[in-house]
């Protein structure tokens, strides 16, 4: 079949109101940049006429401003899943003007196929090649792109020259069979190769190709201060003590952690800790560190959904495709993030929480229990199924008018029983064989800020008996005080407690 080049604006008209649209990518990486605006203006055009035109979002996870951000302004949004982390799409859909629907990412695609999250109509796809026979090699991302187009009824391609053909052989697509059929997903070492190098689908279903020559929007991390640096240098102690005690393995385990600051400055403390081997990774997002550590000999493989590096980076790595294609995997991310694969490596994983509790429970979504902030992610597809399963935070926010940790989360996403280990930049909780007084002992004495710790010290003291000793007329002083107040620490328990 011959390929048909098409404007975005054309490619567009494929999209019909009520249509529900998959999206390449996982994170800004690998998404469609051109084609998602031209939607975005259809929908502001056809709202001018009286129209309604509104499309239901499946994603890898979150996006660039470039999906995300102008579709949410043009209100042209019906419901969006997984993960977002863009302000304005998260103001959409805190303000209920568009549905939302939070989901462990690797459970999108499956969900998807059994038809519990409805019709994939249209798939919007960026691509560094696509053939004649319908090869579509994905660009620096994957996300839940083998399973929409297998499904869609019509494909859009947007072929972006910034990704180089030579990019296919970075990716293992595998889509395993759906239950009862199927099988083990046969991965033993992160650099198991299991699938094919692209995806595979009906030509016929290829409506038309968008030739772009955009960057991905992958910014710079902010540099690290002391917190960040603080807690990564904990974490890689603890781990190293760790070893030493015998509890991991010397030839260590493979490394999942989440995006951002703080995971880039553990990953940059672990490097340089020679008392910690050299080691792999298996995760979903790929960062800048771990490239840098790759280059050093630290990192000797990375098993990801996403290159979420910045621009600097990927043309660093597009320019050296030769040493980095023997050392990156790309896959969908129903298998980077799987929990079988995670049990069986037993992994090493890493994430932030936007609270913690006490007692060891984690909210890593919800800001004052109701303000969606971006949403689950992988964080439980890992948590759960870790080896160890460690939680980062720094001990305050808004320069310590908020306690990251509290008597109790305002939102659960990770119970107390999965999350085995807490570290902020005052040091580490390890909670394993912990009763629930003794985890929230740990916790004050070694995690909270000394602003925050009478506070707490003080709430333990007034709990009710029983295993846990929760106050549930206190519980969310912290949270009632700083939205009327501003700052947790004016909390006083009279006031409450009565």
């Amino acid at each position: 079949m011959a390929l048909r080049f098409i404007t975005a604006e054309e490619a567009a008209t494929f999209v019909h109101n009520d249509d529900n649209v998959g999206f390449s990518g996982f994170t800004p990486a690998g998404c469609p940049k051109v084609v998602p605006g031209a939607i975005a203006q259809r929908a502001i055009e056809e709202h001018a006429k009286g129209n309604p035109f509104r499309i239901g979002m499946f994603t890898g996870a979150s996006s660039g401003d470039k999906m995300d951000g102008v579709l949410a302004r043009a209100n042209a949004v019906k419901f969006r899943t997984p993960y977002q982390s863009n302000k304005d799409m998260r103001s959409l859909l805190n303000a209920h003007g568009a549905e939302y629907y939070d989901l462990h990412l690797s459970e999108e695609a499956q969900d998807l196929r059994y038809g519990f999250l409805g019709k994939v109509d249209v798939v919007i796809a960026e691509a560094a090649d696509v053939t004649e026979d319908g090869e579509i090699v994905p660009t620096s991302g994957v996300g839940i792109l083998p399973t929409i187009c297998r499904m869609a009824d019509r494909i859009i391609i947007e072929l972006n020259c910034r990704h180089p053909k030579e990019i296919r052989g970075m990716h293992d697509i595998y889509e395993p069979l759906d239950p009862p059929y199927r099988r083990e997903i046969p991965i033993y070492k992160p650099s198991d190769r299991i699938g094919t190098d692209c995806v595979k689908v009906d030509p016929a279903k290829i409506v038309g190709i968008v030739r772009t020559d955009e960057p991905n929007e992958g910014k710079k991390f902010s540099p690290l201060d002391d917190v960040t640096m603080a807690i990564g240098q904990n974490v890689s102690d603890f781990l190293v003590s760790e070893l030493k005690a015998g509890r991991l393995p010397k030839e260590f385990v493979p490394l999942q952690s989440g995006v951002g600051n703080v995971a880039n400055a553990v990953l940059g403390c672990m490097g340089e800790n020679k008392d910690i081997p050299a080691f792999n990774i298996y995760t979903e997002v790929i960062q800048d560190a771990v490239i840098g550590l790759m280059k050093e000999d630290r990192v000797k493989f990375a098993s990801g959904c996403s290159l979420s590096v910045s621009n600097e980076v990927i043309r660093e790595i597009y320019a050296n495709l030769d040493f980095f294609k023997n050392k990156i995997l790309l896959r969908p991310q129903e298998i980077s993030n799987n929990p079988e694969v995670a049990r069986r490596l037993g992994l090493i994983a890493i994430n932030t929480a936007l609270e913690a509790d006490i007692f060891g429970n984690i909210n890593s979504t919800h800001v004052c229990g109701t303000k969606m902030m971006n949403g689950i992610g992988g964080s439980g597809d890992f948590t759960r199924s870790a080896m160890l399963s460690i939680f980062t935070t720094p001990s305050t926010a808004k320069d310590g008018n908020i306690s990251s940790f509290v008597p109790m989360v305002s939102h659960l996403d990770h119970s107390e029983h999965s999350v085995k280990v807490i570290i902020s930049e005052y040091g580490v909780a390890d909670l394993r064989g912990k009763s629930p007084i003794q985890r929230a002992r740990c916790i004050i004495d070694n995690c909270v800020h000394p602003d925050y710790k009478p506070l707490l010290n003080e709430y333990l003291q007034m709990g009710i008996k029983g295993h846990t000793p929760q106050n549930l007329k206190c519980c969310f002083a912290f949270h009632e005080e700083f939205m009327e107040n501003g700052d947790m620490r004016k909390v006083d328990w009279s006031k409450y407690n009565k």
